[in-house]
């Protein structure tokens, strides 16, 4: 059955979520300052295209399962050839350009994590905390591959992973509890400050162990009062949108932080 409803083609195109493109720059900018190099470029490039896929692939999947077709589906079906070419495109530039697949291993590594998240999307449920968390661990797989695009060896590409993974998972849990703080619901507040406190004492003991400089652990310390302040009850109010763009900020910022902290040893 088919329907022609007007299309808003923005809706199609592009992810709903703020927080989807903070996801994606986070291991990139990490990725590209630690280990800049033109393979590395291509996977960014790559994982942008496999980013803007998912919104046009789930609303094709979502109306075969209910066995519709609307105009908004014939757009989509346009949009996931072409991010689909592009991820395919600028992904075998990096595998050509890098002289072989090694620099996918991390990627390689994160399919688990995706795989959960498709099975939520699959059963309608992809907000929940479960798949946002998982799809965003798997995408700071992009700083890894990034930086074994640039000369890294894996060991060290994981420990980017595991550093972001170590601002992901408090984040998602803060922004979580914001929002609903901000809609006037009862929230506990304990475990996006336990885990933010965990993040800053995993970073400072690889300070102190010389796997990372001391400059590393200053963008968790902030990660961390900003969580506090947040959720405190002398908050400032603000909306979703502001949160969102906040956190991006938030998130670029730690990148930086941390390319430098593993990078420079003052």
């Amino acid at each position: 059955m088919t329907s022609a409803r007007p299309v808003r083609l923005r809706t199609v195109a592009l992810p709903i979520e703020h927080g989807a493109w903070g996801f994606l720059l986070e291991p990139a900018v990490l990725g590209l300052l630690v280990a800049a190099s033109w393979p590395g470029v291509a996977l960014v490039l790559a994982a942008l295209a496999a980013l803007l896929l998912q919104t046009p692939l789930s609303i094709v999947v979502a109306d075969a399962r209910r066995g519709r077709r609307y105009l908004r589906t014939a757009w989509a079906g346009r949009f996931v050839v072409g991010y689909g070419a592009a991820l395919v495109a600028f992904g075998s530039w990096a595998v050509a350009a890098h002289g072989g697949p090694g620099l996918l291993l991390p990627a390689a590594l994160a399919v688990p994590l995706v795989a959960v998240q498709l099975a939520y999307e699959a059963r309608n449920r992809p907000r929940e905390a479960v798949p946002e968390t998982a799809g965003a661990l798997a995408m700071g797989s992009l700083a890894a591959c990034v930086a074994v695009a640039g000369g890294w060896s894996l060991l060290p590409a994981l420990g980017l992973w595991a550093l972001l993974a170590a601002r992901t998972v408090p984040a998602i849990l803060y922004v979580r509890a914001r929002l609903r703080v901000e809609r006037g619901e009862a929230v506990d507040v304990r475990p996006s400050a336990a885990t933010h406190a965990a993040a800053l004492g995993a970073v400072v003991v690889a300070a102190a162990a010389g796997v990372v400089s001391w400059i590393a652990a200053a963008p968790y310390a902030v990660l961390l009062v900003r969580a506090v302040r947040g959720l405190a009850p002398y908050r400032t109010p603000t909306t979703a949108r502001v949160v969102g763009f906040r956190e991006i900020a938030f998130g670029l910022l730690t990148a930086v932080g941390v390319a430098i902290g593993v990078t420079w040893r003052p």
